[in-house]
């Protein structure tokens, strides 16, 4: 037991891929919570799409994915904010309009090339086990950033996340707050990618931040329970990916999947075994609850 769990920390590249899958992870909680706090995960989707033109830019003219897909990750964050404000269109329509426009620029884009596998492919389905040292640090510093803006904004955030018409009749910028919340998700989705790819970033946003919201109703133990959930599904998965010879960024997801499910089923007073026991314990089985008795009626109340 003890060689399984320490084989795989003997090679280099997977003690790179430890540590972005740790970084990617508490990173994209970060983030991610304000995302479900608002209801707004299709926003996380959008921007991960939004990413692939720009990324598919990258290709073409031989740049760095990673800034070319962070570039128009944001552009499109900025154009989801601002067109969100308008009355005729509710935010996931706007948001929806992006996401595909955005999706689809990026397959005109790929498809003007002749050959477009290499490091095209491996964004979009992750590529962590190939990792050099300057994409540590790279994820390393970014991921920091991040943490630290989402540690100064976190009161603003929350107040525009719970009641957007009271924080701004209080004075706050909502559409600025609203625009810095967009182009955080953006980067902290362009950290991700290293992990898991382009397909499945959405998990490391909103499942993790999910898991822990079945769990607790403070959003300062929401966070921390849900960076534990999403560190330990990601080594977890890295361990059966190596182990078994298995896709690493898949095998993230799924071990997140597999924790929300649980969570779902058995977390407390939320949970749907807990809800089923607390029905049971109030009414016994084989009894039927015994309605209230009438109130006494005057007779001269009686017409």
């Amino acid at each position: 037991m003890i060689e399984w769990l320490t084989e795989p920390w003997q090679l280099e590249f997977m003690q790179r891929a430890f540590i972005v899958a740790l970084i990617a992870a508490v990173v994209c909680v970060v983030v991610g919570t304000f995302v479900v706090l608002r209801g707004m995960a299709f926003i996380g989707d959008a921007v991960a799409h939004a990413v692939f033109p720009g990324v598919a830019v990258g290709f073409v003219i031989h740049a760095n994915l990673a800034l070319t897909g962070a570039v128009a990750g944001i552009v499109t964050a900025v154009a989801i904010a601002l067109i969100s404000q308008t009355r005729r269109l509710n935010e996931d329509t706007v948001i929806g309009v992006f996401w595909a426009g955005s999706f689809g620029l990026g397959i005109v884009i790929v498809s003007t090339q002749d050959a477009y596998t290499g490091d095209l492919t491996s964004f979009l389905f992750g590529q962590i086990l190939a990792l050099g040292d300057d994409d540590v640090r790279a994820v390393a510093s970014v991921g920091a950033v991040l943490v630290a803006l989402t540690f100064l904004l976190r009161r603003q955030l929350i107040a525009v996340s719970l009641d957007r018409e009271t924080a701004k009749a209080s004075g706050l910028p909502v559409l600025l707050l609203d625009m810095v919340l967009y182009a955080m998700v953006t980067a902290a989705i362009v950290v991700a990618l290293q992990a898991v790819g382009n397909v499945l970033v959405l998990a490391l946003l909103v499942t993790p931040a999910a898991t822990a919201r079945m769990g607790t109703e403070r959003l300062a133990t929401m966070t921390a329970a849900a960076c534990a959930l999403a560190a330990f599904g990601s080594v977890a998965g890295l361990y059966l990916s190596y182990h078994y010879n298995l896709a690493a960024g898949g095998m993230v997801v799924l071990m997140l999947t597999a924790m929300f499910l649980l969570a779902w089923l058995a977390a407390p007073k939320h949970g749907l075994l807990w809800r089923r026991l607390r029905a049971g314990v109030r009414v016994a089985p084989g009894t039927r609850p015994v309605p209230p008795s009438p109130l006494p009626v005057k007779k001269d109340s009686v017409p």
